[in-house]
């Protein structure tokens, strides 16, 4: 085969630092929703749909056949950092955590995905991040130890 093709799907989740509610107000966080898949599609990654509440954002994508996972995290963190920052002085101490999840899926979950992002604000109305991504880690059975995963 000549050309090389790919379709990745991932599901991204990260927090603010320490879950600070820096996102409350909605015109920002939609305005962060957008700048988020404007760096995706720099990295040649098809966002599909990014959302969030205050304190954390969930993004489907796809990954780009030639780019590496964390190396994508990394600049979308670093760049919508960078930009929240500019947006007002009150954002001035603002920052992600560290870490982040990243979690395959099927094709055939495109559609369950992005309604579960984009209901977002009424999952957390019942569920906290913690727990939320508590249930992502052992549904993908990933090992992890609780004094690591929250910063």
């Amino acid at each position: 085969m000549a050309q090389s093709l790919a379709k990745i799907l991932i599901h991204t989740i990260f927090s603010t630092k320490d879950r600070r509610p820096f996102l409350r107000d909605q015109s920002l966080r939609e305005e962060l929703h957008h700048y988020l898949g404007g760096i995706l599609a720099k990295h040649d990654c098809q966002p599909i749909i990014v959302g969030g509440v205050e304190d954390h954002v969930h993004i489907l994508s796809t990954l780009s056949r030639t780019r590496e996972a964390a190396e994508v995290v990394k600049e979308v963190k670093r760049g919508s950092s960078l930009w929240l920052k500019s947006k007002s002085s009150d954002l001035s101490n603002f920052a992600w955590q560290n870490g982040y999840g990243i979690f395959s899926i099927g094709f055939s979950q495109v559609s369950t995905v992005r309604k579960y992002i984009a209901g977002q604000p009424d999952h957390h109305r019942k569920v906290s991040f913690q727990d939320e991504f508590r249930n992502f880690l052992k549904r993908y059975e990933i090992e992890f130890d609780e004094r690591y995963v929250w910063d």
